[in-house]
């Protein structure tokens, strides 16, 4: 029975300095290196009301916003995660013709590679800025403003994640769109 009562207490004392205080650790760290970072980057409309994550894609598929990468977990950030099937599968092939077809993608003017492939994790939150400036069109058309409009936009979101080193420079799709929303003159 003693050895019962030492096991118990050595197990206790192991889930609670393991779950509680390295949780507790990690949190504690989090909230004062990047708080932002560490409660979501969350992006709120000025009544307070949270309206999306810059860290997690959500799905756009009206023709006046941009649209984000596909995902294979349909955007839902509970279940993360790629595709298990094979790059030969119908079922990615049928999904790409769609999304190729969506796009008005064509010979002459073919879809970037990121438009049409989901993300290793399903929910990428930015395009390139190439894969945005290949919406402008769409997107000027259907909002009834110039493309140069849209391109300025672009031009100041894109950024660099890597600095120098990364060659593609990045925009993250819903602060796009908020933009997008926010710019009200032709």
């Amino acid at each position: 029975m003693e050895t019962l009562l030492s096991s118990l207490r050595i197990t206790v004392a192991t889930m609670v300095i393991c779950v509680g205080g390295y949780t507790g650790v990690v949190w504690a760290v989090g909230q004062a290196a990047a708080p932002d970072l560490a409660d979501g980057s969350l992006i709120t409309t000025p009544d307070g009301k949270v309206i999306g994550s810059r860290q997690v894609a959500q799905a756009f598929t009206r023709p006046q916003y941009f649209w984000p990468r596909p995902s294979a977990v349909s955007y839902n950030a509970a279940g993360a995660g790629g595709s298990n099937k094979s790059p030969t599968s119908m079922d990615l092939t049928d999904r790409a013709k769609e999304t190729i077809a969506a796009y008005g993608a064509t010979p002459e003017n073919p879809l970037p590679a990121e438009l049409a492939a989901a993300s290793g994790a399903g929910l990428d939150p930015h395009i390139t800025e190439r894969a945005a400036r290949y919406q402008a069109e769409r997107i000027a058309q259907t909002r009834n403003v110039s493309v140069d409009r849209v391109n300025q936009l672009i031009d100041r979101s894109a950024f660099s994640p890597g600095g120098v080193l990364t060659p593609d420079r990045l925009v993250n799709v819903l602060e796009m769109n908020l933009a997008l929303d926010n710019d009200a003159a032709p």
